[in-house]
């Protein structure tokens, strides 16, 4: 996938302005609709009879598909064309929606649900390619990608609010239909505002690749839920498992032969790119579970209503902007590798207080502290690692980073709420047996978010290693700001011993 210009595609076309707000409006829509079921999630679960496991699969279906799908979403936009594919995929997301919507059963739901995350993976890769293409390398496409970065997360923010609105107003169905309606009127902006391109990319799709790495996803997670009702010794649980690793290995093997590879080898070895996916994961898997457990937590234990819900998210939203905005500052001032550090280590602390939860607390004491801290951390270490997934990297290769490092967050935020579900699931149940409901249940929620705190500090610590200033090689794409415009800490600016090296002389880059 390349995010710069591809052959016949204009330069710099008329109206910016206002393509750039269709092309954000498209980013948004995929965004809300990542958060804006987790409110609903106990009224979805009661109106169409899930189980605990299904309840899980409502976010997972979505999440997966469209984790799974986004290099290949962004590659056939190069091959067939990225506003062919935004207009197309806004339309399979808006159908899916409305499907969402009307299901009665689980099944419906959930595969309404991937149907939808397969239509996100397709525009959210082609609506910022077209914003790459339409603002050329300099002030103007870092401005640009910080409308978009700061749409994401108003995305992200708006989905808790907006779906506890709704679904206290007029039902869990109006979430998905609200979500429909907002598809098909970003639709439309982008077929009037975005210019056509004139020409398409070349090279061939990587089929057996996409279906190799998608169906060992699919088999992990599915293995990972499940394990939870049947036990991590069930034949099927196992069988999955085992599927997973060989169709990974697959995978590999069929990148490393494929000159068309989804993911080419190459980019593992450029700058530092595998160590911002790393870390990338590890963060991206307590991301997701963080607002699945939290609504809960607060309607189920502490019987706050669905508005009351939503809008208790709004201090983690506001902190979560703040964090953006501070994140450029430290970064300046005490370096890119100690603002990462630190701002893993704040969300930890955030975590680490919520899994001190109790189950006769309130929101003040329970929710609001840790919130702010979790939105600190949480924003700056996804500035920061977006920022280091890039640094480096070939010019040829820019636009593959920025789909690799965001498949990353999502596949790992996937798999990270299956295994944190398992265990929340897993410690209720045995809880039932001497508490109350209500304890029992916050005994889950507690130890969810416990182990999520761990692997926050672990990976915090193993950033310190992972993010040492590199050498950038010849010919290497000088680092951008990301979408919240932090600054990237790169080698020359880590040392003056770097700045000696040729990588570093003006006119060798």
């Amino acid at each position: 996938m390349n995010l710069g210009r591809t052959n016949g595609e204009p330069a710099v076309p008329p109206h910016r302005g206002a393509a750039l707000a269709a092309l954000a409006a498209a980013q948004f829509t995929v965004m809300l609709a990542t958060s804006i079921v987790n409110v609903a999630l106990p009224q979805i679960r009661s109106g169409v009879g899930l189980s605990d496991g299904g309840t899980t699969w409502v976010v997972n279906a979505y999440g997966l598909a469209f984790g799974a799908l986004l290099l290949a979403g962004g590659r056939a936009g190069d091959l067939l064309g990225r506003r062919r594919l935004l207009i197309a995929g806004l339309a399979v997301f808006a159908g899916a929606s409305l499907a969402a919507g009307l299901a009665d059963s689980p099944g419906p739901l959930i595969a309404a649900r991937v149907v939808q995350g397969a239509g996100a993976a397709a525009v959210a890769p082609a609506a910022l390619a077209l914003t790459m293409d339409l603002f050329p390398p300099g002030p103007g496409r870092g401005r640009a990608l910080g409308v978009w970065g700061a749409v994401s997360g108003a995305g992200g923010a708006s989905g808790v609010l907006l779906g506890g609105v709704l679904t206290q107003a007029w039902g869990w169905p109006r979430v998905f239909h609200a979500v429909a309606l907002g598809a098909l009127l970003v639709l439309v902006a982008v077929a009037a505002l975005v210019p056509r391109p004139a020409g398409r990319g070349a090279g061939r799709f990587d089929l057996l690749g996409t279906a190799s790495v998608t169906l060992a996803l699919t088999c992990l997670v599915w293995a990972l839920t499940s394990a939870r009702a049947v036990g991590w010794t069930d034949t099927g649980v196992l069988a999955a498992l085992l599927g997973a690793v060989v169709l990974l290995v697959l995978f590999v093997l069929v990148e490393r032969r494929r000159p068309d590879a989804l993911i080419p080898p190459r980019m593992f070895t450029t700058g530092r790119i595998a160590a911002g996916n790393v870390l990338m994961a590890l963060l991206g898997s307590v991301w997701i579970a963080l607002f699945f457990f939290l609504p809960l937590y607060q309607q189920q234990v502490l019987g706050m209503s669905p508005l009351a819900t939503g809008a208790g998210q709004l201090p983690l939203a506001a902190a979560n902007m703040l964090g953006a905005l501070l994140a450029p500052r430290l970064s300046g001032r005490i370096g890119a590798r100690a603002t990462l550090t630190g701002g893993l280590l704040v969300e930890a602390a955030g975590l680490l207080w919520l899994s001190r939860m109790s189950a006769d607390g309130s929101y003040l004491l329970d929710v609001l502290g840790p919130s702010i801290l979790v939105g600190l951390g949480l924003s700056i270490g996804f500035v920061q690692l977006t920022a280091l997934a890039v640094d480096g990297v070939p010019r040829e290769d820019a636009g593959l980073a920025g789909g690799l490092v965001n498949t990353t967050r999502q596949v790992g935020g996937v798999i990270g709420l299956a295994a944190l579900a398992t265990l929340a699931g897993s410690v209720t149940t045995h809880a039932a047996a001497h508490q109350s409901p209500p304890e029992a249940l916050t005994s889950g929620y507690r130890a969810a978010f416990a182990v999520s705190a761990a692997i926050l500090a672990a990976t915090a610590l193993l950033a310190l290693p992972l993010t040492r200033p590199a050498r950038r090689p010849r010919g290497a794409l000088p680092a951008e700001a990301p979408p919240s415009g932090a600054p990237v800490e790169t080698p020359s600016q880590a040392g003056r011993a770097t700045d000696r090296t040729p990588a570093a002389r003006p006119g060798t880059a």
